[in-house]
């Protein structure tokens, strides 16, 4: 019955128009996961990486997880406010019962300087996507013509976004699934749909050691409820980060992380549940990994960690 959930839930009669792009609670350490405007926006490369098990516990659950690289373009500025340029990648995966999705995608950004301290970037991200149905792993109790045959099939994939920041905050608004692919051979009005991400940030210093960060980011998917994040974190001195959060969908969310030698950081999430599957105990865990070459300004005054 539980497979026969997954299948009634992507092939139902009508087509399925929820979310369909994994859904992360650390967003705010990983933001070109999420806009490809933030490809290259620090003078320094970064590689970041993240796990995800959503609802760990509940067979057939989402697992996920991605991997970004970020790297400014280095050009000689004519005048100070000259653009700036950056490049990067990311690979993506998700998996949730017997579907499986993979994503390929190379980003390049503009960045605009208006004054010293506010921009405008602009980004882009193309690639790939592979979507895979394994149906050895659906048990029915009699055979199903309705369950379609294990198929994999690959389609274009490509999303756009805008940055804009000041000295102390951000706004940020980006679209995904700007390729409306069909999901071959698995429904006949499944497709990819178009998503809006709206995020912003603010930097409140609080002493020279601790800064107050509060986020929002708001999920929009093309039918079904909006998914709205609302994040209250602490940071000291750009060396231990840790907060509590909400989503008003399902979770009430904690996170903590910690830098490493100056050039590593590791991070840790946890998701309460508090939706109807809290009554299973299955909650959420993340775990992420990021280097970057940008230098140490944890001994003086309090930093933005994220520009």
């Amino acid at each position: 019955m539980r497979w026969l959930l997954f299948i009634s839930f992507f092939l139902g009669a009508s087509a399925f128009w929820a979310q369909q792009i994994p859904q992360f609670s650390q967003w705010y350490w990983n933001l070109q996961a999420i806009n490809p405007a933030h490809t290259g926006i620090k003078p320094c490369l970064e590689i970041k990486s993240l796990y995800r098990s959503q609802w760990a516990g509940l067979d057939g659950s989402p697992n996920s997880g991605f991997a970004t690289f970020s790297t400014p373009i280095y050009t000689e500025r004519k005048k100070i406010f000259t653009p700036r340029q950056g490049v990067g990648f990311k690979m993506e995966t998700e998996k949730i019962g017997p579907f499986t999705m993979n994503r390929l995608n190379l980003m390049y950004a503009g960045h605009f300087n208006f004054t010293p301290d506010t921009r405008l970037s602009i980004g882009i991200a193309a690639g790939i996507r592979q979507w895979v149905f394994d149906k050895t792993k659906v048990s029915t109790l009699a055979p199903d013509p309705a369950i379609p045959e294990s198929n994999s099939f690959i389609s274009p994939d490509a999303s756009c976004g805008f940055w804009w920041n000041g000295k102390n905050y951000f706004v940020g608004l980006s679209f995904m699934e700007l390729t409306s692919s069909k999901w071959t051979d698995i429904g006949d009005k499944s497709r990819f749909r178009f998503h809006t991400f709206l995020n912003g940030g603010y930097h409140i210093p609080i002493n020279d050691q601790f800064t107050l960060l509060p986020f929002a980011l708001l999920r929009i998917p093309p039918k079904g409820p909006a998914s709205l994040d609302l994040n209250a974190l602490f940071d000291y001195k750009n060396r231990i980060t840790f907060g509590i959060g909400f989503r008003n969908t399902d979770a009430i969310l904690t996170s903590i992380k910690v830098r490493i030698n100056g050039n590593f950081t590791l991070a840790y999430s946890f998701d309460y549940t508090i939706s109807d599957l809290a009554r299973n105990d299955f909650f959420s865990h993340e775990f992420s990994l990021g280097f970057g070459t940008c230098k140490d300004k944890s001994n003086s005054k309090t930093t933005c960690p994220l520009f």
